[in-house]
């Protein structure tokens, strides 16, 4: 019987996603206003942060069958600003709370300078009904606040 070879590894899908959220960083910064398509980049952003700690696991799995607990352990903390910042996005924009979507987006980019992009966005935008999967996912929408 032949090998299987999974050619959508883990690390290929941590790349794809560090560009998205990339781009995305990139167009938000080009859009001054905070509107509708605003939130829904940065909810985008989460999504693809939420996906790429999910990726963590399946990439360290094959280094703790080989009993390289260390090696496992430092990309653990490599990357688990991802998890953090998905987080902390996901209830700044399910609480509606805009002052601090700024400064989570500020320090996401800083994580991100590495990230070698495109000059133009080939990807599209990915991003439109975003923060409505965001609010699917995370359970049920927050009530309304009254004003």
């Amino acid at each position: 019987m032949s090998r299987l070879i999974k050619h959508e590894s883990a690390g290929k899908l941590r790349t794809q996603l560090c560009k998205a959220v990339g781009l995305t960083l990139r167009e938000l910064a080009a859009n001054a206003q905070p509107d509708a398509a605003a939130r829904d980049m940065a909810a985008f952003v989460a999504l693809c942060l939420r996906e790429i700690d999910a990726t963590i696991n399946e990439s360290v799995a094959a280094w703790e069958k080989r009993d390289y607990w260390v090696k496992a352990d430092r990309f653990r903390l490599e990357w688990q600003w991802a998890g953090h910042y998905s987080a902390a996005l996901t209830r700044a924009l399910l609480d509606n709370n805009a002052a601090l979507l700024p400064e989570q987006l500020l320090k996401i980019s800083a994580r991100l300078q590495a990230v070698k992009l495109p000059l133009r966005n080939t990807v599209g935008e990915p991003w439109h009904g975003a923060l409505q999967r965001l609010r699917d996912t995370a359970g049920s929408a927050p009530a309304p606040r009254a004003n």
